[in-house]
């Protein structure tokens, strides 16, 4: 199995360093114009199915880059993480370079979806997917967010649980990863 990963175009929140988490905004004028550029590459995938989180800006992105017509379905379990009271805030804080993407953070912020619980969200996710398409080449068009859970579905953890600035994906940036018969 080939799993393609590729997070939506740019929104005006990445621009602004703002905490978009749920809020449903859509991609913007360049966020339209990466999507455009990657279905160059999507073109050549090869895909038997696209799945995509449901919200504005991921839709829009799998809208764009679909040019095979491929067969897109919705699945919840791929939106971003949930990021509470922090919905429309500055993300140039403090907290964010400390607590945000440490995985291990007992910091607590209402309604804020811990690392522990979207990587478990997102890894049940995937282990779904590799039994129910086995064999098959799926792209999945999500969130920053999710990108770096299913990173670390593939690669160890880093001991200190930090992984803000070791993993990540660009908007509209795809990633391959290869999903043999023993599951990884």
């Amino acid at each position: 199995m080939n799993l393609y990963v590729i997070r939506h175009g740019l929104t005006n929140c990445n621009v602004e360093h703002i905490y978009n988490g749920r809020y449903d905004e859509d991609i913007n004028e360049i966020g339209i114009a990466q999507a455009k550029e990657a279905s160059k590459e999507v073109e050549k995938l090869k895909l038997d199915l696209i799945i995509c989180s449901p919200l504005k800006r991921t839709k829009h992105t799998a809208e764009l880059i679909n040019v095979n017509k491929v067969p897109i379905i919705y699945d919840d379990r791929i939106l971003e993480r949930e990021v509470g009271k922090l919905t429309l805030k500055s993300s140039k804080t403090k907290f964010h370079d400390t607590e945000f993407y440490n995985y291990y953070s007992t910091e607590y912020v209402e309604g804020l979806e811990t690392l522990p619980e979207l990587f478990k969200r997102v890894h049940s996710f995937l282990d779904e997917i590799k039994e129910k398409y086995k064999g098959k080449n799926i792209l999945l068009v999500t969130h920053g967010g999710v990108t770096r859970a299913i990173q670390f579905y593939f690669e160890k953890m880093p001991e200190d649980g930090m992984i803000k600035d070791i993993s990540g994906q660009k908007n509209c940036e795809i990633k391959e990863y290869k999903i043999n018969n023993e599951g990884t």
